[in-house]
């Protein structure tokens, strides 16, 4: 969860974007969306957990239209984990000059934020992450860079020297410098961190299945992000797509005294903040939202509203082929995830009557899984 009282340093929105992960998708400023409060709710809670008490009022609006005030690019001094804080404005259907597009209390006033795909090349940043096996996350051990990793991201080795070798200064998400020390030995040869590098293992508690994300600008600086692997009732570490894929069921296991945050990838957002926020949405007041990014069809509940507009103009039915884009565990590329559609329908009955959050059943293909998911990722195959 984020901390309550000090002061958020906003990252930079390229690092920011690089430790999530390309298939995130953060909307821009000013840019309609839609908002499930039903999906924040998951954000927020284990499902050992009941979900707060809300308003007739507020369970009546499943989705509510709203535009991006402002935004913000933070990590969580905890955890490392990126997260962004949205200032959300409904926006009034019944008047189409409404006045609630031009709220910005002053003092909520947000830095502004570049707006997308806006920047020149000197901005860039090259990727890449890797997930932590045993090996690397071991206390005293050292980490096995992959090739990619040592020839895009850290500087030339000099090969003639023997053996090969160098000084690493990384800065983290807070701009904190760490050092490691780079060498290229073994038989086979291979590159490996070395000394600093259990240091920083011990600080970051780091655990195998978390992926660290190295990362270098045009200018040659190089940072390094965090992202957790989510623990589950019946030990081990699994990486994020077994969840996403619904791979693993039960109540989750958490080391929360041992690590002094959760693992299970939720509880982050109090359900006061929750609370607070779907009522005001449902009210017709801006509200803020903390989103924590995980690359999955899981955890979108604020959405850009031409996505949501075009799948609710789809027609969905059992036997649909659909495919979705997912980014591989490493980052360096996007693929593809097939189902079948079991089921496409909306609760007639209950808290979130008539909601479209989670309509969908898919029959993953590689899995042989059936999964609820949101319809705005879906697409169909024909």
């Amino acid at each position: 969860m984020p901390p309550q009282n000090a002061e958020l340093r906003p990252v930079n929105p390229r690092i920011w974007r690089a430790c999530a992960g390309s298939s995130v998708q953060i909307p821009t400023l000013n840019s309609r969306v839609y908002y499930f409060p039903q999906g924040h709710l998951e954000q927020s809670f284990s499902p050992t957990f009941p979900h707060p008490l809300l308003s007739n009022h507020a369970l009546s609006k499943p989705l509510i239209l709203c535009r991006i005030s402002a935004v913000q690019f933070l990590a969580d001094s905890v955890t490392d984990e990126v997260y962004t804080k949205l200032l959300l404005v409904p926006v009034d259907l019944s008047s189409s000059n409404s006045t609630a597009l031009g709220f910005l209390d002053s003092s909520r006033t947000w830095p502004p934020v570049p707006r997308e795909g806006v920047g020149t090349e000197d901005d860039k940043v090259v990727p890449f992450a890797k997930i932590l096996t045993p090996s690397d996350a071991n206390n005293g051990g050292g980490f096995s860079v992959p090739r990619f990793c040592a020839d895009s991201i850290f500087p030339p080795l000099n090969y003639h020297a023997e053996p090969p070798v160098q000084t690493l200064t990384v800065t983290d998400i807070h701009g904190s410098s760490w050092q490691f020390r780079h060498i290229y030995r073994g038989t086979p040869r291979r590159h490996l961190l070395t000394t600093g590098w259990s240091k920083f293992v011990n600080h970051k508690k780091l655990v195998a299945g978390d992926s660290v994300v190295f990362m270098r600008n045009s200018g040659g600086e190089m940072f390094i992000g965090v992202r957790r692997a989510v623990r589950f009732n019946k030990g081990g570490d699994y990486t994020r797509w077994r969840e996403q894929i619904g791979g693993i069921t039960g109540d989750f296991k958490v080391k929360v005294k041992e690590e002094g945050f959760s693992r299970s990838g939720r509880g982050r957002v109090s359900p006061e903040a929750v609370t607070e926020a779907a009522e005001r949405a449902a009210q017709g007041l801006p509200f803020e939202v903390v989103y924590y990014p995980r690359p999955g069809w899981y955890s979108d509940f604020v959405v850009k509203a031409e996505v949501v507009e075009a799948a609710l103009n789809r027609f969905w039915a059992a036997g649909m082929r659909v495919k979705m884009a997912m980014e591989t565990e490493d980052s360096s590329r996007m693929t593809w995830f097939q189902g079948t559609v079991a089921a496409a329908s909306v609760p007639d009955c209950g808290s979130w009557r008539g909601s479209p959050w989670r309509m969908l059943q898919v029959c993953m293909c590689m899995a042989f899984l059936l999964v609820y998911v949101c319809l705005v990722r879906w697409s169909d195959m024909i």
